[in-house]
């Protein structure tokens, strides 16, 4: 039987965090789809747009080796998406755990029998710390301005 994970993310400003989870997940199943969000669901989860337009994001996932299969993600929620491909199991950075709508997520999915799996949040090379420096660099330009 075929392991399938997914390992769904935004993918914005591609980073090591972002390859690292792509190569233990990979790690982890025989197949790996890898869902890259659309700009509306990251505005509607994290409040805010991406840096990277969805097509150049999808098109760096595509291209990273650990990786099957890209797809396009359009539902914040993760069990709407496993009804279309049926994972086996999902991969989530673990700054995740323990928030209402993992905890919802992980129920759901056992019922079903996939899984969630977390792996470690690369905190000092993230999409907001990274987002966060491009900030702050253009305030300072624009205040030279």
């Amino acid at each position: 039987m075929t392991v399938v994970g997914y390992a769904p993310g935004a993918y914005d400003m591609f980073h090591i965090g972002h390859l690292n989870i792509l190569r233990r997940a990979a790690a982890e199943c025989d197949y790996l789809i890898a869902g890259v969000v659309t700009d509306e669901v990251v505005l509607a989860a994290k409040g805010k747009t991406p840096i990277v337009p969805f097509r150049e994001r999808i098109e760096i996932v595509r291209s990273v080796r650990y990786v099957d299969e890209a797809i396009e993600d359009e539902f914040v929620d993760k069990f709407e998406t496993w009804k279309k491909l049926r994972y086996d199991i999902l991969f989530k950075g673990d700054d995740w755990r323990g928030t209402a709508r993992a905890e919802r997520l992980e129920r759901l999915l056992g019922e079903v029998g996939a899984r969630v799996v977390y792996f470690p949040y690369t905190i000092h090379t993230s999409s907001t710390a990274l987002r966060s420096l491009l900030t702050a660099a253009t305030e300072v330009r624009d205040m030279g301005s």
